[in-house]
């Protein structure tokens, strides 16, 4: 349950920041944030990654939501038992549904965070849970899973080497 109170307070921090930036930012507007380093820069994406897809708002809401559905039955079986593995699925699952609740509600996702010092995409809170929640799972996956998770059980009477 304390994941999913994890995911539930960042998709909030995701909600509170895109609505600070709706409601004070006209759209193509920037206000300085770290100086040199990033400002807020109020933008409306119908796509994906880098305006991938772009106008195909709707498609991307129906993968979204199957893609939050299978984390949130991930996260509540659970697909991982160690802390650090289920963690990292409740941020996945927080950037998620922060951008899924975007496209169903206003047809486009809120960005805002834009780069100063190198050209790139602009981003958003959800963005980063994202990021960070799907790096932190793939690092758990690869180096960490066999150690941390819990070896299930052959039923009584096997044997690994029973084939």
């Amino acid at each position: 349950m304390p994941y999913f109170i994890l995911a539930a307070a960042l998709t909030a921090l995701d909600q509170l920041v895109k609505f600070l930036v709706r409601a004070n930012i006209p759209l193509g507007g920037s206000v300085p944030f770290l100086p040199c380093l990033m400002d807020l820069t109020y933008v409306q994406n119908t796509g994906a990654a880098f305006s991938l897809f772009t106008g195909h708002t709707w498609a991307l809401g129906l993968v979204s939501l199957a893609v939050s559905a299978a984390l949130a039955v991930g996260l509540a079986k659970p697909v991982f038992r160690h802390p650090f593995g289920r963690c990292a699925l409740a941020v996945v699952l927080a950037g998620a549904v922060g951008n899924l609740i975007d496209r169903f509600a206003f047809g486009f996702v809120t960005d805002m965070f834009r780069t100063l010092f190198i050209r790139f995409a602009v981003f958003n809170v959800a963005d980063i849970c994202v990021v960070a929640g799907g790096i932190a799972l793939c690092v758990y996956a690869v180096f960490f899973y066999d150690r941390l998770e819990p070896k299930k059980e052959a039923p009584h009477g096997t044997s690994d080497a029973d084939g």
